[in-house]
């Protein structure tokens, strides 16, 4: 294949890639985007086989990664659990990130294979470019890893403080950008390399130790702008203009998001970045508070709580991380459909950073087969509660709290919430009391007009169910 038809082809990539983003903007085009994205990395790897001068060698390896890394995707993506894709997302940004970590290592070492000089003499632009890469993908790497780990229950989900934290890692980043101005200057010397790698490994680590589990989709999201900007600087190291378009592309997407999952948050973006939230050491930890003194609650019965959707004309269902644990998407749309036959209006509202990811609710409902006309966004959604006889809340805490309205001294203070409080009857699903991710105690709980269902969320819809259909 000539130059020509290989840029021809890599265009026809990037154009599909962008329809792709397009496609999943929403729900009912999300099908036709993934195999838009599909059919242009398809076009992508053909055209990067048949590229002018690639040796019968490469193509067998490259065939061979193929080989095995799809098959080992494949048996991943057969096995993994909805409620595990947030640790399986980050699990894969940390193989973005360590993939542009070694080919930074292998346009160091082999300068003369990309173009950009040879061992020694490797061109001044290059030598940005490639240290951009390496530090952004060495980041991205360690960060992702933390991020598993906690999504995964494998370490505390609690934020890790210390005295002088922030200032530590505000160093470390000028330090990172000193070493990276004396590796150009000084020609990109190996040693040196290899030290803003281990540099940036650490920064990576220490920005992502210090969030709290309730912060975790922001993160998440972050983490996938880091790693498309870490394979746009590998892109232009390399010259690859593929992999620059689509770095840029999920670097700009991912930056997007997080921006948006801020605002959903009441979150700056800035410390999103830099790390920690603007916690402090000493503060009270994401995923667990102090313990309060005991409060009255109106508890309650499925049977209750299907008497009084079954006579309701209206019912919004708001899902939360606590369907996922239960996979009660199934049951929950069953339950929409009986309560449909009755006569009732039934929406499902979804505030941005529901679940541990965005888009997790989303996903979950589509799995059941909701219709995607019924699922509605916070803004669209939220005037509609005071017009519902009732809002069936299950498994979503922080994102339902009245606290984030009107106490000003609660770390979720000014977050954009779900109104479900304006409902007539409310009924929150819950296995007990506890406060949610950003250990703060739920005030819905204590409204005259909710009512506690306690016990799993699966096991207490189905006997909803059960009672509906008597």
């Amino acid at each position: 294949m000539s130059h020509t038809l290989s840029t021809l082809a890599y265009l026809v990539a990037s154009i599909l890639f962008i329809l792709a983003l397009k496609g999943l903007s929403h729900p009912s085009t999300s099908r036709r985007g993934n195999l838009m994205g599909m059919v242009g990395m398809g076009i992508a790897i053909l055209a990067t086989l048949a590229v002018p001068g690639m040796r019968l060698g490469g193509i067998g390896l490259i065939l061979s990664g193929l080989l095995i890394g799809g098959t080992i995707g494949a048996v991943i993506a057969r096995r993994i659990q909805m409620t595990s894709l947030p640790q399986l997302v980050a699990a894969f940004h940390s193989l973005v990130g360590l993939a542009a970590v070694f080919v930074a290592a292998s346009a160091l070492y082999a300068p003369q294979s990309f173009g950009i000089g040879v061992p020694g003499d490797i061109h001044a632009q290059s030598l940005v470019e490639m240290s951009l890469g390496l530090a952004i993908g060495a980041i991205t790497f360690s960060g992702s890893v933390i991020a598993f780990a906690k999504l995964d229950g494998r370490m505390s989900g609690a934020p890790i403080l210390f005295k002088g934290q922030h200032m530590l890692n505000a160093a470390l980043g000028v330090l990172l950008l000193l070493l990276i101005a004396v590796f150009v200057a000084t020609g990109g010397p190996a040693w040196l390399f290899w030290l803003i790698a281990l540099l940036s490994f650490g920064l990576g680590f220490l920005l992502i130790i210090p969030i709290g589990g309730a912060d975790m989709p922001v993160v998440v999201s972050m983490l996938n702008s880091y790693s498309g900007w870490a394979a746009a600087g590998i892109g232009f190291t390399i010259g690859n203009l593929l992999l620059i378009v689509t770095g840029a592309l999920v670097g700009a997407s991912g930056a997007i998001l997080s921006y948006i999952m801020c605002k959903g948050m009441n979150r700056s973006i800035l410390n999103v970045l830099l790390g920690g939230f603007g916690a402090e050491a000493g503060g009270a930890p994401a995923g667990g508070g102090a313990a309060q003194p005991a409060r009255p609650v109106k508890s309650g019965s499925p049977e209750d709580a299907a008497y009084i959707m079954k006579n309701a004309g209206k019912v919004i269902i708001v899902p939360g991380y606590g369907m996922a644990v239960a996979q009660a998407q199934q049951v929950v749309r069953e339950m929409a459909d009986l309560l449909k036959k009755e006569g009732a209006t039934v929406e499902y509202a979804i505030h941005p950073v529901a679940g541990r990811m965005p888009g997790h609710m989303n996903v979950l409902l589509a799995e059941a087969n909701v219709p995607y006309d019924e699922v509605h966004e916070l803004e669209e959604i939220n005037p509609e509660f005071a017009e519902a006889d009732v809002a069936y809340v299950i498994g979503a805490n922080d994102v339902t709290n009245p606290a984030a309205k009107t106490d000003k001294a609660s770390p979720i203070y000014g977050m954009p919430i779900l109104d479900v409080d304006r409902a007539k009857t409310v009924f929150f699903v819950k296995r007990g009391m506890s406060s949610g991710y950003a250990g703060v105690e739920n005030e819905l709980f204590f409204r005259d007009n909710t009512m506690m269902l306690f016990g799993d969320a699966k096991k207490v819809t189905q006997q909803i169910v059960q009672a509906l259909q008597k």
